[in-house]
């Protein structure tokens, strides 16, 4: 299939995917009403095609559920659902021209966000344009939602949380770490990021020794590296994505630099990050949106145990799903429920119902403040132990204990 081109989610519920939602769909509605179409445009090709298509799986595993239901069913009449992808070759501009396409000449209703704060910002512009409820898992950059938009929500912790719970987790670690060393990509997602930690750091008795950004999706930063190690920081954090932390981490084995914790705010709960790193990245921490050691009961849809096996049996993985699946269902979630709860597919009354929402899902609470974001919902840390994620903060939910100090690359 081009991916390059536009794609249409069928309909394929194996029997085991059925019996992990509940089994077999429900009863129908005496009323089948007309198709809902909910486009996205999200980048399946492009530098940040591996969280796009994990963003799609999460889509499409809620896609399958709904269907097998029959579909969202709104003030009593069951609606099957269409849902349509345009790939936007992780590039924000595009993704904006494309969201306008799936508007107007597929005729979307609703529609899911982007992958990526950059591509959220412009999509954003659009949904708000035309009048077009949009909610969103994968741009946390606050900036999205300080322009007065009404119809962009977003289902997902905002990035200022990103990386403060590794802060939380260091301050009970002894010997306690003192020093960090700050490293950000230039785009808005990683600066608030990287700000929430320079911020917040002090407040735990640790003094942040190096802050500075690089060119985002930069494939070298050994000479930034280079300058973080004559300081010898306790804690070295990088705020960007994927491609950047394998990058970072590559970068301090070549130069020797050992410190006591690396943790970056993407990538290492990819299952990318270990295949490109191998045992190299073991003892990463990273904050998660989720991770499948959370203790939610949600009041609708599934449990954290049963989505984690409608995963692994739709994808055949032995892995469980990483947040950015569980988030992207999230959003799902919500898009679903504020329609129920509306008891119409106007936009304008869709809309209303999720700046009301506030339901428990097996991805968290999802409740929206005044601009449109999820504060409610806790991140967690994870870090990789012997190839595996665990959980490891905060203690009511972990199934893992910190691995700390991280031991010099010469000891591994």
């Amino acid at each position: 299939m081009d991916m390059k081109g536009k794609l249409r989610v069928t309909l394929v519920a194996s029997a085991m995917l059925a019996t992990a939602c509940g089994g077999a769909a429900t009863t129908p509605s005496p009323s089948i009403g007309s198709t809902l179409v909910i486009g996205s445009a999200i980048s399946l090709t492009g530098s940040q095609a591996k969280e796009g298509n994990l963003a799609k799986q999460g889509y499409d595993l809620w896609y399958d559920w709904i269907q097998a239901q029959g579909g969202i069913t709104v003030n009593g009449v069951k609606h099957p659902v269409s849902l349509i992808y345009e790939d936007d070759q992780s590039k924000p501009d595009l993704s904006a021209t494309l969201l306008e396409k799936l508007i107007t000449a597929e005729h979307a209703q609703f529609i899911l966000g982007p992958y990526g704060s950059a591509a959220t910002a412009t999509d954003a512009v659009i949904a708000e344009k035309d009048g077009i409820p949009m909610v969103e898992a994968n741009g946390a950059a606050q900036a999205i939602f300080s322009k007065g938009y009404k119809y962009t929500f977003g289902v997902l912790s905002p990035a200022n949380k990103y990386l403060t719970g590794v802060i939380d987790m260091a301050a009970t670690l002894s010997p306690k770490p003192t020093t960090v060393a700050m490293l950000s990509a230039n785009d808005n997602f990683s600066v608030e990021v990287a700000k929430a930690v320079v911020d917040y750091a002090p407040s735990k008795g640790m003094q942040v020794v190096f802050n500075k950004t690089y060119p985002a999706a930069a494939p070298d930063v050994s000479g930034l590296l280079s300058q973080v190690k004559p300081l010898n920081p306790d804690i070295i954090l990088n705020s960007g994505h994927l491609a950047e932390a394998i990058a970072i981490n590559k970068a301090a084995k070549d130069l020797n630099i050992n410190a006591k914790i690396f943790a970056y705010s993407v990538g290492p709960s990819t299952p990318d990050f270990v295949d490109a790193l191998g045992k190299d990245a073991n003892f990463v921490y990273d904050g998660s949106q989720w991770t499948p050691q959370v203790k939610y009961s949600p009041q609708f849809y599934l449990s954290v145990n049963q989505y984690v096996l409608a995963y692994k049996t739709k994808y055949n993985a032995t892995a469980a799903p990483d947040y950015h699946v569980a988030e992207s269902t999230a959003a799902c979630l919500a898009l679903q429920k504020a329609m129920e709860n509306a008891k119409s597919l106007d936009p304008a009354k869709v809309r209303d119902a999720l700046a009301s929402l506030d339901v428990m899902t097996f991805f968290g609470e999802i409740k929206f403040d005044s601009r449109g974001i999820n504060v409610f919902k806790p991140m967690v840390v994870e870090q990789i132990q012997g190839g595996v994620h665990y959980t490891v903060f905060p203690p009511d939910v972990a199934n893992g204990q910190p691995q700390y100090p991280t031991p010099a690359w010469s000891q591994r």
